[in-house]
C-alpha cells in the first residue's frame, strides 16, 4: 500500500510539474468523459420524465382499452385490419365492470381540441376530456386547489370543469379561478377545481387541458367519436387477471369468434415504457459508443506520453532496479503513475460533463439527472484505460537492463 501512494504522489508531482504537457496528455480524456457524462445524464433524465409521463397518464396499477393497439406492437396487416375496428362505448364499459369482480373501477374517456375563453383571454388546442364519474378513482385526476367534480356532477351532466394547471394560470394569472365561469367551445362551465402541476415532456406541457363530464363532452363534440376505457383492479396483485377478465368481457359483448382476433387494444404503462425503450435503447447505446470511441485515442495518448516518460527516467529507473528494485516494483510503479493519469482526466471530465448536462437542460426542454452510478462509470473506464494503455510502458520500463540504463545519459 506504501508502494502504492508513493507511485501516486510521484504521479500527481509530475502532473503539478509539467501542468501544459499533463494538459494536453488528458484532454482526450476529459472531453470523452465529459461527453459520456454529458450523454447518459441526458438519458437519464429523458428516461426519468418519459417513464413518469406515461405513469401519470396511464397509472401503475391500472391499465387502458382503446379502439386499437399502440402502434408500435402492430404489424403492417394487423394496422390494416385495426382501421375497421368498432369505436368503444359506455355500455362496454359497464360490461367490463360487471363481468369482473377482479375490476374495481372503470372510466370512460372522451378527448378532443377545443378552445377554452375567460373574459378576453383565448387558449386555442386545448385538450378537452370527458369523463365518466368513477374518474375520480384514478391517480390521473387530482385537484390541487378547489374540489375534484363529484360523481352526481358527472352522471348530470353539469356545465363544471376541473382546469390544468397551465389552464388556470394562462386564464386568470393572480385571481383566484374557482367558482369562476369559463367558456369551452362557446359553452359556459363553472370552475371547481385546478389539478396539481404534472410538468411537461420535451417542452409540451401536460397541463394543458380541462376535464368536464363525458355527457357535456358529447353535446359539445358529437357522439360519432371513440372512447377510452382505463380499468383499475381491486388490487395491484390482480392487474394481469382484470386485464383478462376485460378481454373476455369485450369479446362476449362484441360477439367475437373464438377464431376471430381481437378488434380493441389493450396496453399498460409497462408496455409503453417498454416500447419507448425498445425504440430508444439502440439509439442510446450508439451514442455512448461513439463516445466512447474518443477514449481510445485519449488512451493512446497517454501510452505514448508514458513511454517518453520511461524514456526520460531511464537512469532513474536503472538506479531503483541497482538498489534492489524488482521488475514487479517498476512495474506497478509505472503502471500507477498512468492509471492516476488517467483517472485525474476522469474527474475533470465528470465535473465538466455534469455542468454541462446543466447547461443543456437550462437552455432546452432536455432533463439532465446526474446517476452515482454514471459518475463511477466515468472513474472506472477512465482508470481501465490507464491500466490498458499503461501496460505496454510499463512492461517495457520493467524489462530495462539497469547496467545499461545507468550508461545511458
Amino acid at each position: 500500500m506504501h508502494q502504492i501512494l508513493e507511485s501516486v504522489a510521484i504521479a500527481l508531482r509530475s502532473i503539478w510539474a509539467n501542468k501544459l504537457r499533463s494538459f494536453m496528455t488528458l484532454l482526450g480524456n476529459i472531453v470523452a468523459v465529459m461527453s459520456i457524462v454529458t450523454v447518459v445524464s441526458l438519458i437519464q433524465g429523458v428516461n426519468s420524465m418519459v417513464s413518469s409521463a406515461i405513469l401519470t397518464d396511464v397509472g401503475a396499477d391500472a391499465f387502458t382499452i382503446q379502439r386499437v393497439a399502440p402502434r408500435a406492437t402492430l404489424t403492417e396487416d394487423e394496422e390494416e385490419r385495426t382501421r375497421n375496428n368498432p369505436n368503444l362505448t359506455v355500455g362496454e364499459a359497464d360490461a367490463v365492470r360487471a363481468f369482473s369482480p377482479a375490476v374495481a373501477s372503470v372510466v370512460a374517456q372522451a378527448q378532443q381540441r377545443g378552445t377554452v375563453t375567460y373574459r378576453d383571454q383565448v387558449l386555442e388546442n386545448i385538450q378537452i376530456q370527458g369523463v365518466t364519474s368513477e374518474y375520480i378513482d384514478f391517480a390521473a385526476f387530482d385537484a390541487e386547489r378547489g374540489r375534484m367534480m363529484t360523481p352526481t356532477e358527472v352522471d348530470r351532466n353539469r356545465p363544471v370543469v376541473l382546469l390544468g394547471w397551465d389552464v388556470a394560470d394562462q386564464l386568470f394569472a393572480d385571481i383566484s379561478p374557482l367558482d369562476k365561469v369559463v367558456k369551452i367551445e362557446g359553452v359556459h362551465f363553472r370552475v371547481v377545481g385546478v389539478s396539481a402541476r404534472k410538468g411537461g415532456v420535451f417542452g409540451a406541457s401536460m397541463d394543458g387541458f380541462a376535464v368536464i363530464p363525458l355527457g357535456a363532452h358529447v353535446k359539445l363534440f358529437g357522439a360519432r367519436q371513440s372512447l377510452s376505457l382505463m380499468v383499475k383492479p381491486a388490487s395491484p396483485d390482480l392487474l394481469q387477471t382484470a386485464m383478462d377478465d376485460a378481454t373476455v368481457a369485450l369479446r362476449v359483448s362484441r360477439r367475437l369468434k373464438p377464431s376471430e382476433p381481437d378488434n380493441f387494444g389493450i396496453y399498460t404503462s409497462d408496455t409503453l415504457l417498454g416500447l419507448y425503450q425498445q425504440a430508444t435503447t439502440g439509439i442510446f447505446a450508439v451514442l455512448v459508443g461513439i463516445v466512447a470511441l474518443s477514449l481510445v485515442v485519449g488512451g493512446i495518448v497517454i501510452m505514448n506520453i508514458m513511454l517518453m516518460v520511461v524514456s526520460e527516467r531511464t537512469r532513474e529507473i536503472g538506479l531503483r532496479k541497482a538498489l534492489g528494485a524488482r521488475r514487479k516494483d517498476i512495474l506497478s510503479q509505472v503502471l500507477t503513475e498512468s492509471i492516476t493519469l488517467s483517472t485525474c482526466g476522469g474527474l475533470a471530465g465528470i465535473l465538466l460533463g455534469f455542468l454541462a448536462a446543466q447547461g443543456i437542460s437550462m437552455v432546452s426542454p432536455l432533463p439532465a439527472r446526474l446517476e452515482p452510478w454514471s459518475i463511477m462509470l466515468g472513474i472506472g473506464i477512465t482508470a481501465a484505460v490507464g491500466l490498458f494503455f499503461g501496460a505496454f510502458p510499463a512492461a517495457r520500463a520493467a524489462r530495462l537492463d539497469p547496467i545499461e540504463a545507468l550508461r545511458r545519459e
